[in-house]
């Protein structure tokens, strides 16, 4: 299994996915954001950081990066892709998730450890019951999520949403539970296929268990039985 993880100018996570990646014992390497050749790889990660400094939107400039035309072929072609924070913004602006992430709605930046309720949904990138509740810490000022009514119907109808912030319990609170006021507590959608995945945590900083949690792993393992498939395998 080898992952593809785009850095983009102001990306700052790719380093962490890639150690995150290589710690569970995948293949992983840093793509340019120039490059246009993906078929080296079984999976793609857009990560977390600032590209492009955010300039106009987040995630706005990257969208235009060589390597997102290839990374949309890559998607359409059913290969799986994972945006984490930056990148699940940089999905949103390419179209190849809906909606859009934008200022919290405290207008503060956040950095804490959230609790996430795993979803029934089509998503290849995760196989937990859902129910299951995971504490992966979030670092965001544009987090956000927010869609008009029809694109939340479709979203909740395709069962596309894959993960909502939670009380520990994996209740919501009265008014949502999601600290940077995302619609429907959403903090991570998939495409209708499921192969592409947006999450606005950071599952690749509990991976290895220094900081006490190795939780975030689940979000990586699951793909690997899906990419041999689309790879023929």
């Amino acid at each position: 299994m080898h992952f593809g993880v785009v850095s983009f100018p102001g990306s700052n996570c790719e380093q962490d996915a890639v150690y995150a990646l290589r710690h569970l014992g995948f293949d992983a390497s840093f793509v340019w954001h120039q490059d246009t050749n993906l078929s080296p790889y079984d999976a793609v990660v857009l990560p977390g950081g600032f590209s492009y400094g955010d300039y106009l939107r987040c995630g706005a400039v990257a969208r235009f990066s060589p390597v997102m035309a290839e990374v949309v072929r890559y998607a359409n072609a059913g290969k799986p892709v994972i945006g984490i924070c930056n990148g699940f913004q940089v999905l949103t602006e390419a179209q190849l998730l809906p909606g859009a992430l934008i200022q919290n709605v405290n207008l503060k930046f956040l950095c804490q450890t959230v609790h996430l309720r795993v979803e029934k949904s089509v998503c290849a990138w995760l196989d937990l019951r859902p129910g299951t509740v995971v504490d992966i810490p979030i670092s965001h000022n544009e987090g956000n999520y927010i869609c008009d009514a029809p694109t939340l119907e479709r979203l909740q109808a395709n069962g596309q949403i894959v993960l909502r912030y939670a009380e520990k319990d994996g209740s919501t609170k009265p008014g949502g539970s999601a600290p940077n006021g995302a619609l429907d507590d959403i903090a991570g959608i998939c495409n209708e296929r499921g192969n592409v995945f947006g999450l606005m945590p950071h599952p690749e900083r509990v991976t290895d268990g220094v900081s006490g949690a190795t939780q975030g792993s689940v979000f990586f393992s699951a793909i690997v039985d899906y990419a041999q498939e689309v790879a023929g395998r």
